[in-house]
């Protein structure tokens, strides 16, 4: 097979895994251009595969070294991806589409390898003392991933953009651990600081009870707070971006914003249910930057 064949095949391959998903980031790329929404597919395709080995039933060592061989194969890719050969019929079939994608918009490669790096970290239970401790998982599974898909978008000024790309992911990151308690807890994680639990007056252990208390609400609220801010000064990263990128930002933004404040209202449910937006509420989203788009990203 030719490498520009094999590269064909490799991104139909991602295109089949973005579709199936039913992840709530796909719909997103429709506001992009074909050439920038068929990269984002590409990249969710990676991103998918990654969390996916993390997330199995494997031993610890065993995911550990599927991420190892995983590693080096993107690396592999991103260096040639057209002399880059995957096994026939495996998830390697990705990689030439991923490696192309990274050669093309110029995505710096240790945006995707820090991802694997933050998924090593969830591999054995832990915990986080500080904020800034928790920061720093949440620049590798998430900050980093917006640093790539900015790149994909349409950038002016990539390094003056990072501090901005940086909130923006420590933020939606910090509303899927809000969200994700109940199921975090059951895998024995528990992402929020130790030190701000205690400050609260609560406990990693009364948190895996699923609390429902003053103290259990108190810390709610300060990392919901915490998320607000990061939001608002992300919110200038609209400002480097191509008309493009700025709607698909925007929408994703105020998607999770919009989940965030449902978090705070119902944060006695978070133990109980899943708590999400509604399909009637994300389409109206989708439309409304699809065909209305807002003058700026959510500021305050």
């Amino acid at each position: 097979m030719s490498a520009s064949n094999l590269v064909r095949h490799s991104r139909e391959y991602c295109f089949r895994i973005a579709k199936r998903s039913g992840s709530s980031f796909v719909p997103c790329f429709r506001l992009l251009p074909r050439e920038k929404r068929e990269a984002m597919a590409v990249l969710y395709a990676f991103m998918r595969h990654t969390d996916d080995i993390g997330d199995s039933g494997a031993p610890a060592e065993r995911k550990r070294e599927e991420l190892d061989a995983w590693e080096e194969s993107l690396r592999s890719a991103m260096e040639s991806p057209g002399g880059f050969r995957p096994s026939v019929d495996s998830p390697q079939l990705l990689l030439p589409a991923v490696g192309e994608v990274v050669h093309r918009f110029e995505i710096p490669p240790e945006a995707l390898t820090a991802v694997l790096e933050g998924v090593r970290m969830d591999l054995q239970p832990r915990e986080y003392r500080t904020f800034e401790e928790l920061a720093e998982y949440c620049r590798k599974v998430a900050s980093a991933v917006g640093i790539a898909c900015i790149h994909i978008w349409g950038v002016r000024d990539p390094s003056g953009a990072r501090p901005a790309a940086d909130a923006c992911g420590i933020a939606f990151q910090l509303t899927n651990i809000l969200r994700d308690l109940r199921e975090d807890a059951a895998r024995g994680r528990v992402y929020l600081p130790t030190e701000d639990l205690a400050a609260c007056g609560s406990s990693a252990e009364r948190l895996q009870k699923g609390p429902s208390d003053p103290a259990f609400g108190a810390v709610i609220h300060l990392e919901v707070d915490r998320a607000k801010k990061l939001y608002a000064e992300g919110a200038c990263l609209e400002d480097f971006l191509d008309r493009d990128g700025r709607r698909v930002f925007g929408m994703m933004t105020e998607v999770y914003y919009r989940l965030l404040l449902r978090i705070e209202r119902n944060w006695r449910d978070l133990f109980s249910r899943r708590i999400r937006l509604g399909r009637a509420c994300r389409t109206w989203i989708a439309l409304r930057w699809l065909f209305f788009p807002p003058r700026h990203v959510h500021r305050n």
